[in-house]
C-alpha cells in the first residue's frame, strides 16, 4: 500500500525524475503533471494527497494554479506545497498568500526530502479534518 498519493506539478524532466525516484523509494504513489492546466485536471479527478507545486511553468504561474484549486469547494482542502528555486522572503509571502500550506527550496535535500514532505502532508491531514 503506497504512503500516499502525489501530484508533483514539475515541467522540467531532471527535476521531475529525482523528485519522483526520491518518493517512489520511499512509497508514495507519484501523479505527473507538467503544465498549470493538467495540473488542474489530475488534482480534480485524482484527489492526491498532496500536491508539490513549481511555480514556473509553462501555461501559467504555479501559485495562480494553487488560487484555483483553494478557491473551488472540491479541491479547496488539498495540501499544497511549494516546490521552488524561488526563496526569498517575498516569494515566501506570495506563495502563503496564494493558498500554498508549506514550501520547499530548490534544489532539494535528497538527505531531508522525504520527510519534509511526509511532514507537509501530516499537517494538511490535520488541517483538512
Amino acid at each position: 500500500m503506497p504512503a500516499g498519493k502525489i501530484l508533483l506539478v514539475e515541467d522540467h524532466p531532471l527535476n521531475f525524475m529525482l523528485v519522483r525516484d526520491l518518493l517512489e523509494h520511499a512509497g508514495f504513489e507519484v501523479l505527473h503533471a507538467a503544465t498549470g492546466k493538467a495540473a488542474l485536471a489530475a488534482a480534480r479527478g485524482e484527489r492526491p494527497d498532496l500536491v508539490l507545486m513549481d511555480v514556473r511553468l509553462p501555461d501559467m504561474d504555479g501559485l495562480e494554479v494553487t488560487r484555483l484549486l483553494k478557491a473551488a469547494p472540491e479541491t479547496s482542502d488539498l495540501p499544497i506545497v511549494v516546490l521552488t528555486a524561488h526563496a526569498m522572503r517575498a516569494d515566501v509571502e506570495r506563495a502563503y498568500g496564494h493558498g500554498c500550506d508549506g514550501f520547499i527550496t530548490k534544489p532539494i535535500n535528497a538527505q531531508t526530502f522525504v520527510a519534509e514532505v511526509t511532514a507537509s502532508m501530516r499537517a494538511g491531514r490535520k488541517t483538512a479534518g
